[in-house]
């Protein structure tokens, strides 16, 4: 006899398996294209809920739009598989800023949303279609001017010998493709490691010091994070910001550390490699030039900068691999953060949901799976930024045509 109920009931079975799986099948390759990072969503939206005030979105959204308007309105923006021009991005921009400051009511933004933007999702990582999250923030070093016997580890400014080469211009074979490199009697070479211009002192004299720090995992800490602010002896700080890499290949002193077993992964966080180094000095140097990656600074007159040359927003700067979402991109993301105690210990970890933009971008960020998220300056984002190595979601939004 045939059941009547039954044809429901595999219907029923085939969409809680779709949700299951959330229509996102896990990547079979890496996606190195911006057309493979970026899945259009036709189905199981997110629920756009932003769980911190408005007013950090909106003038992140307005510094954004400073970015695109320095832009030629035809530059073209690849959004997965689709392609829109700088001038749909801004007007994009601005209709969604006109939706925020006009649309307080949640269930209607999400209407608003749904019915007149597109929506992609990140295509995550190879075997997980979820993004990894990491946090950055804007640390503060003490810091001199002039070296003496406590302060005598030097952050430079841009050695003028740094070249950057577009290979493109070579060869079609290597477009989009950029190397760091110097002159060495007529011959083009990598830049200096790490090694050589720390240990070695390679560029000691040549008068690119900008200041000098007390510690050399500060050099480093503060190279990771990008930017950070440097507080003199009479209270004064400058702000310094990325300038150049040396372009060799960043690799993670956590990891080495892990692989090392210095510390295990349930360990791990900045807190813990910076206590580690303080009581174990014979180890610095081994793993600190582990990563032959070094950043060169310049100093900021408005505070920290991202890659896009506008001034980051705490907790609404995102930063993606550039080389597969779009710069200056309104995003959405779903994650994790930590709950503290009266003694800033971590209680526990708690969901949340905001929108950011692609504001920024790291050494350490590739790929389709990886999202670093600014979380700002004191402690509680220090300590975010420093423990935060969760899985969440990424979306990016543009209006209809």
């Amino acid at each position: 006899m045939i059941n009547p109920t039954r044809p429901f009931f595999s219907f029923f079975v085939f969409l809680n398996a779709l949700f299951i799986l959330g229509c996102y099948p896990a990547l079979k390759k890496e996606a190195v294209t911006p057309q493979e990072a970026l899945v259009p969503v036709r189905f199981f939206y997110p629920t756009f809920k932003d769980d911190i005030k408005l007013d950090s979105l909106i003038l992140a959204t307005k510094r954004n739009i400073e970015y695109l308007n320095r832009l030629a309105p035809e530059k073209t923006f690849f959004y997965g598989p689709d392609r829109f021009s700088c001038l749909e991005v801004k007007k994009s921009q601005k209709a969604f800023l006109k939706l925020i400051t006009e649309t307080p009511d949640h269930d209607r933004l999400n209407r608003e949303l749904k019915a007149n933007f597109k929506v992609y999702r990140a295509a995550g990582r190879v075997g997980n279609p979820n993004v990894l999250f990491t946090g950055y923030f804007e640390p503060i070093f003490d810091a001199r001017l002039r070296p003496d016997d406590f302060f005598k580890y030097p952050i430079y400014k841009k050695p003028s010998d740094l070249v950057k080469i577009d290979l493109s211009l070579f060869k079609k074979a290597f477009n989009n493709q950029k190397i760091v490199a110097r002159i060495d009697g007529g011959l083009v070479v990598p830049y200096y490691s790490r090694d050589q211009i720390e240990v070695q002192k390679i560029l000691k004299g040549r008068g690119l010091e900008i200041a000098w720090l007390k510690d050399p995992v500060d050099v480093s800490f503060l190279q990771i994070q990008g930017s950070g602010r440097l507080r003199m002896s009479n209270g004064d700080t400058i702000s310094v910001g990325y300038a150049a890499s040396n372009g060799r290949p960043y690799r993670s002193i956590g990891r080495y550390m892990m692989d090392k077993r210095y510390l295990t992964q349930k360990e791990l966080s900045m807190q813990s490699i910076r206590r580690y180094l303080a009581t174990h000095p014979r180890v610095v140097r081994e793993v600190l030039n582990y990563n032959p990656s070094y950043i060169f600074f310049r100093v900021l007159k408005n505070g920290p900068l991202g890659s896009i040359n506008i001034p980051v927003t705490p907790g609404r700067s995102l930063a993606l691999d550039a080389n597969l979402f779009p710069k200056g991109a309104l995003a959405f993301i779903t994650s994790q953060k930590p709950t503290l105690d009266g003694s800033n210990h971590i209680t526990g970890w708690t969901t949340f949901s905001r929108f950011v933009l692609n504001q920024d971008t790291g050494g350490a960020i590739k790929g389709a799976g990886r999202a670093d998220l600014l979380f700002g300056s004191g402690s509680y984002a220090e300590i975010a930024a420093g423990h935060l190595k969760h899985e969440g979601e990424l979306y990016i939004l543009i209006k209809k045509p």
